[in-house]
């Protein structure tokens, strides 16, 4: 039975005062974490909690704007050990140190380079991390008196994820070359370090596949070069020590991303948890972390059907043939990131489907949190639509998965409904409460999230669906999970809208071209032109299509096939664009173009443009302007 509707949400509530909360931590009884404000145009701050306090105080104000540009995507923007921290700031680039509770002054000068990534080797006395430079990565060091970068190690191509024993004798890594992606193919590397902080003996010990690279230490050249031997094709994620010869990583030889700990002074590795459960994600960015050590105990989240759930991980001393024991810690929420502890204590990125994410606090011995959330809800309880778990035919008649929103008053078959197509497109659909959604729901619209093939949080094969179909079995997999639910009496075949950010605005574009399901599109900074995106697209990108759909040129035909920009005749369905002029990921001309040929078509269209804005809007003024035009377009079109 359908109730009365609640009032629309406005936009300005979903997007204008919301900080995102990214990369907390714990040290020495500290809480750190970064806001991304957005009603400070997206500036990106560092906050402290002291131990022992309540109260946070900002480390960095206006006008530092900490954020990486390594890999354009960033992340990893800071470090702290004792006194000593360490961030990345956008305004020049460069690292700077603050010395607790100081004022922060520059280390680096300013270049032509990018850092991320780091961390803060104390008895050293420097930070540690990645520096992209002249088109690759290096490891190198910097000292925290001041001074210019020291090359520590030169990859073939990729690197991150340092981490370094508790006695600083032994540095881990994470390594990856093109024609892949880290989620695809990556290798856990590990040397010595040295009494004078060079490195000796890097060598890859997972997952290590046939490569030129250049040697190790500070005098290294491109000419010294090391080659190993293929052992398989795996990815691995997040390397921690847990003690000076212990290091836990995740990896997905198993085809799901488990935990396995390997004893570096013997060689001999040992599965922790064979689950079919992931405790990774895709590494997009740097300063992710799913496992966390507090110096006696290991803290895990692990995805399975599509949520997170946060577990104690009962190490056994024999190395060899016992598993681990999984031990699920009771709390409330199912939608986890950002994993730091410290003696005895957790703190995580969390939601859940009535809870905005906020900062929990976890203590591990009496099981008691607290959870701060970036903003009050502007929703009461009654008033949110809940996720439905879906599970649909998708393409090729395989298990698909997605979230179902009903709309305020409940499900029927007259709702306009809004199909949602995630970015990457390794991301996944998550159940943590999402204002944008609620947004839709509480005009009355039916919201379906769908983890299409190539999603993460369903184990290997289901992301390597998309190997070779990218605007295929995506496309497919969104039409089918609407017509599923028209299917059911829960939505409008005559009102199905679907739209997209990134790899997800590509899906929404091609799924116009494609299938006769949808009736009107929003793009933002979608792709519209693969060969474009494979033949301009930035370094960290810049072979990861070899992989979606094949290698370029030699798969040209292909790349026209799959193309929206190519087949923009076959859309008859209104579409709206939103493109930043800064993007350096799918530059504005693919949105200029693709808008121009429907325009030619005779198809309504509206293209808005935003100056200062590049891959991801961060300013909330323009966020909400998206938010509004997306709906204002849907409405006038579907005549409600």
């Amino acid at each position: 039975m359908r109730t009365s509707p609640p009032e629309p949400l406005a936009a300005a509530l979903v997007e204008g005062r919301t900080s995102s909360l990214k990369e907390p931590l714990l040290r020495d009884g500290r809480l750190l974490w970064l806001e991304q404000r957005p009603q400070e145009q997206g500036r990106t701050t560092l906050m402290l909690r002291p131990a022992g306090g309540d109260t946070a105080v900002e480390l960095t104000p206006s006008p530092h704007n900490l954020r990486s540009r390594v890999h354009e995507y960033g992340g990893g923007v800071y470090a702290v050990g004792g006194n000593d921290l360490v961030f990345v700031d956008d305004s020049d680039r460069c690292l700077w140190h603050l010395n607790l509770p100081g004022a922060p002054r520059r280390l680096t000068t300013p270049g032509p380079r990018a850092f991320a990534d780091g961390l803060i080797d104390g008895p050293r006395r420097r930070w540690l991390g990645v520096m992209e430079a002249e088109g690759r990565d290096q490891l190198v060091a910097v000292p925290l008196a001041g001074g210019e970068p020291q090359r520590l190690h030169q990859p073939a191509d990729f690197c991150g994820y340092a981490a370094l024993s508790p006695d600083g004798r032994q540095l881990a890594w994470v390594e990856w070359q093109q024609p892949f992606m880290p989620w695809q193919r990556s290798q856990l590397w590990l040397a010595a370090v040295k009494q004078d902080g060079a490195l000796e003996g890097a060598r890859p010990v997972a997952g290590a596949r046939p490569v030129a690279v250049a040697g190790s230490g500070p005098n290294a050249t491109d000419a010294e070069t090391d080659t190993y031997t293929d052992t398989s094709a795996i990815s691995v994620f997040q390397p921690l020590w847990i003690s000076p010869t212990e290091l836990v990583v995740a990896s997905d030889a198993s085809g799901w991303w488990n935990l396995q700990r390997l004893d570096t002074a013997s060689g001999a590795w040992q599965p922790l948890l064979p689950l079919e459960a992931e405790f990774a994600m895709p590494q997009w960015v740097y300063g992710m972390r799913t496992t966390a050590w507090d110096g006696q105990q290991l803290i895990a989240a692990a995805a399975r059907e599509g949520a997170w759930q946060l577990g104690r991980v009962h190490l056994t001393p024999d190395r060899v043939g016992t598993p681990a024991a999984w031990e699920p810690l009771e709390q409330p929420f199912d939608d986890l990131a950002g994993l730091s502890a410290e003696a005895g204590t957790l703190v995580a990125l969390a939601s859940n489907p009535t809870s905005l994410e906020g900062l929990l606090e976890l203590d591990l011995t009496t099981g008691s949190w607290r959870h701060s959330p970036a903003a009050p809800c502007p929703l009461q309880p009654e008033a949110i639509s809940q996720p439905e778990p879906l599970w649909f035919a998708g393409h090729g008649g395989v298990r698909t998965h997605a979230w179902f929103y009903p709309p305020a008053g409940g499900a029927h078959a007259e709702a306009p409904l809004l199909v949602k197509g995630h970015s990457g497109p390794t991301a996944m659909a998550r159940r943590g409460l999402s204002l944008g959604i609620q947004f839709w729901t509480s005009r009355g619209w039916s919201v379906v999230d769908v983890n299409y093939g190539g999603s993460t949080g369903f184990g290997r094969a289901y992301r390597e669906r998309l190997d070779g179909q990218w605007g295929v079995v995506d496309v497919a997999d969104c039409a089918a999970a609407a017509q599923a639910l028209v299917a059911a009496g829960k939505a409008s075949a005559a009102r199905i809208a679907i739209e997209g950010g990134s790899a997800g605005g590509f899906t929404a574009l091609a799924a116009l071209c494609f299938t006769d399901v949808f009736r009107a599109g929003a793009s933002r900074y979608g792709v519209t032109d693969p060969s474009a995106l494979a033949s301009e697209s930035h370094r960290f990108e810049a072979r990861y299509l070899d992989g979606l759909i094949g290698p370029w040129p030699e798969a040209r035909a292909t790349y026209e096939a799959r193309s929206p920009l190519a087949h923009a005749d076959q859309i008859r369905c209104p579409v709206v664009f939103f493109q930043g002029l800064d993007d350096q990921v799918v530059p504005p001309e693919q949105t200029e173009r693709m808008a121009a040929a429907l325009e030619a078509n005779g198809i309504p269209v509206e293209v808005h443009r935003f100056a200062g804005e590049g891959h991801g809007f961060r300013s909330g003024s323009v966020r909400i302007q998206v938010l509004e035009a997306t709906e204002a377009f849907f409405r006038r079109h579907f005549q409600r």
